[in-house]
């Protein structure tokens, strides 16, 4: 169909959104040391990551509980003089856990895990729940943007309208990082799972576009 010239063109949006609770738990671990040879640090740290990934490699499991090794770095330490004074390192391993099951997995891996600390957390949607909540979603939206249009004929005077364009768009929530926590002080703590609460996530869709109005 030919679309008569452009007059008469009034553009217009409509949104609709849904609140769900973040249902993929990040956790963190690190560990941190100093001393005056890089070799020592790194045989350190690798036997930190390597007792760490012992202990949470029974939780894995394909879509529920992932592991990965994160940072490793070994740097020189510098003095006011420009010299160095001796060397740092860290070690990270990252733990994912989906769903109920997993994150109540991660969560208790925090309270097993001796070789390395909790140095953050982070919820988030996972993609699965993002996809399927925007589908649900997006029907609610064009079902608006229509209404809207037909409402925007009426008071214009119009009997009815054309699309000329359209752009359907989402907006997934962001990740919500949590303050780094901090050591763990006394022996009676250790194998507590960590206490965690999810919150909620907006996910939105929103529907822009022109039409053109006509009688």
């Amino acid at each position: 169909q030919v679309l008569p010239p452009p007059e008469q063109v009034v553009h217009l949006t409509a949104s609709a959104s849904v609140e769900l609770p973040m249902d993929q738990l990040r956790i963190v671990f690190a560990a941190r040391r100093e001393g005056p040879e890089p070799g020592v640090l790194r045989a350190q740290l690798q036997q930190a990551l390597e007792a760490a990934l012992a202990e949470a490699r029974p939780a894995a499991r394909p879509g529920e509980v992932e592991l990965r090794t994160g940072n490793f770095a070994i740097g020189p330490r510098y003095n006011p003089r420009g010299g160095t004074s001796g060397w740092a390192g860290s070690a990270e391993l990252i733990v994912d856990g989906r769903g109920p099951a997993g994150i109540a997995a991660v969560a208790a891996l925090a309270g097993r895990i001796r070789a390395m600390e909790v140095a953050g957390t982070s919820w988030s949607l996972s993609r699965a729940a993002r996809e399927q909540a925007e589908e649900a979603i997006t029907a609610d939206a064009v079902a608006q943007f229509r209404a809207r249009a037909d409402r925007t004929a009426k008071l214009f005077g119009y009997t009815g309208w054309l699309l000329r364009e359209v752009h359907v768009g989402s907006e997934g929530p962001a990740v919500m990082p949590r303050m780094a926590m901090a050591a763990r002080a006394a022996d009676a703590e250790m194998g507590a799972p960590l206490p965690v609460e999810a919150g909620q996530a907006t996910v939105a869709v929103s529907v822009n576009g022109s039409v053109q109005l006509t009688r």
